[in-house]
């Protein structure tokens, strides 16, 4: 097969897909990506850098403010398939994160590719992530009109695709149901024999100080430290842990921006305003306690999870993070907010424990009890990281299924795989909630 992927920064999810099938000799795998590098050959993938030509309008209509660069980007992603239509390449399958918008026009280019999709999010104006945090929301009809617009991307798309695949069965439900059919889920796949547990690990950080499994971690992972992913609550919570818990240190990994929610209007870091809200109640020797990384390389993540006693994942109804399958591969004891991303991973009592996302003294108490409980904590891990393994092990349960599809998507024959972490009662839940 010849085989475009599309990523505005290349390989994103496809970080594994795409040498998998490059690493077949019969394959031509090709990516177009945004980033600003020559064009060059990564894991035997031909990785073609394009650049847009042009910014966003300064006048635009507010509501139209996600949609335009998203038609500039595809515009732009458009011309580079042109040039490589040139050059005689011409995919039979297209595999797209349609969320920048880059595949958009690529049918255009070669109608008769088959086009396969990734179904990340679909935006709703309730029942999700919008309005979910009343700390957060503006429940206003302006609103609701922008979020409304904001799925123009990904209802074109869905009028494009022949297939999609989705992560997780949140994230496939939230997509509109006459939709849901073509979508498999398979999630995009944990190395569970590379993120194991180590009993042996140390872990140093920059100020000098070394760490082991003797001593008394609690972590706290997000790419970065926004309301979307608990971080307010998590910090409400730390000056009763750390009061509780003389000995605890609090690992907090995460970057100053955002990600996925607004910037905070006072133009300060969500990090530094939550910090300073509970500065007041943290003693000296408390706050000493509190390591802020910020983002550390991922040689390092792995031993950070290594080293947890407790880790702690909070999210809004929203797409669910790599790093809380990872904690779970990892055999961390996990206590996590009840919201729906986490039912599919998270069972109450057998993989973690799942506490109301805006109860801080709730998440306080778990924490505490699981750091007085080893013989708990090893329970809850060993279970949590049978539960990765069954269902998100790359190499035996994800990668295959993924390759399985695209095959599917060459041949255009009907495949949709539902693996098992999910009731149908679950799912349906989800969805009735969310219409």
């Amino acid at each position: 097969m010849k085989i475009l992927f599309v990523h505005q920064n290349f390989p994103g999810q496809f970080v594994h897909l795409a040498p998998a099938l490059a690493a077949d000799a019969g394959n031509e795998v090709v990516a177009l990506s945004m980033q600003k590098k020559p064009p060059s050959l990564w894991n035997g993938v031909k990785v073609f850098p394009y650049q847009v030509a042009r910014g966003t309008s300064a006048d635009i209509h507010p509501w139209l403010a996600d949609s335009e660069p998203k038609v500039i980007r595809g515009e732009a992603a458009m011309r580079a398939a042109l040039q490589l239509r040139e050059q005689g390449f011409v995919p039979d399958v297209i595999i797209a994160h349609p969320g920048w918008g880059e595949s958009l026009f690529l049918k255009t280019v070669w109608p008769k590719a088959k086009l396969g999709i990734y179904a990340e999010f679909f935006y709703h104006a309730s029942g999700a992530d919008v309005g979910f945090d009343p700390e957060f929301s503006s429940d206003s009809i302006e609103q609701a009109c922008k979020i409304h617009l904001k799925n123009i991307n990904n209802l074109l798309h869905i009028e494009l695709a022949d297939a999609a695949i989705s992560p997780t069965h949140w994230q496939a439900s939230t997509f509109p149901s006459a939709f849901r059919e073509r979508i498999s889920v398979i999630h995009d796949g944990i190395n569970t024999d590379m993120i194991a547990p180590n009993p042996g690990i140390a872990l140093t950080l920059g100020d000098g100080l070394t760490l082991t499994r003797d001593d008394e971690v609690i972590t706290f992972v997000n790419r970065n430290l926004e309301p979307y992913r608990g971080y307010h609550i998590f910090m409400r919570a730390l000056p009763q842990i750390l009061a509780q818990r003389p000995n605890a240190r609090v690992l907090i990994v995460g970057g100053d921006d955002v990600s996925y929610g607004a910037k905070s209007a006072s133009g300060k870091s969500w990090k530094e305003i939550f910090l300073s809200e509970v500065s007041t109640q943290l003693p000296e020797s408390a706050m000493q306690r509190i390591h802020f990384l910020g983002n550390i390389p991922y040689q390092h993540f792995i031993p950070l999870l290594q080293l947890s006693r407790v880790h702690v994942y909070l999210t809004y109804p929203f797409v669910l993070s790599w790093s809380l399958l990872e904690a779970m591969s990892a055999g961390c004891a996990i206590v996590a907010s009840n919201t729906r991303p986490l039912h599919e991973a998270i069972r109450q009592n057998e993989t973690g424990r799942l506490v109301d996302f805006f109860d801080a003294a709730a998440l306080t108490q778990e924490v505490c009890d699981l750091l007085d409980q080893p013989e708990e904590r090893q329970r809850l891990g060993e279970n949590a990281r049978r539960f990765a393994c069954e269902f998100y092990d790359l190499q035996k349960v994800c990668l295959p299924a993924q390759l399985e599809w695209v095959q599917s998507l060459a041949e255009d024959t009907k495949f949709n795989i539902q693996n098992e972490i999910s009731t149908e009662s679950v799912v349906n839940t989800v969805v009735i909630e969310l219409k």
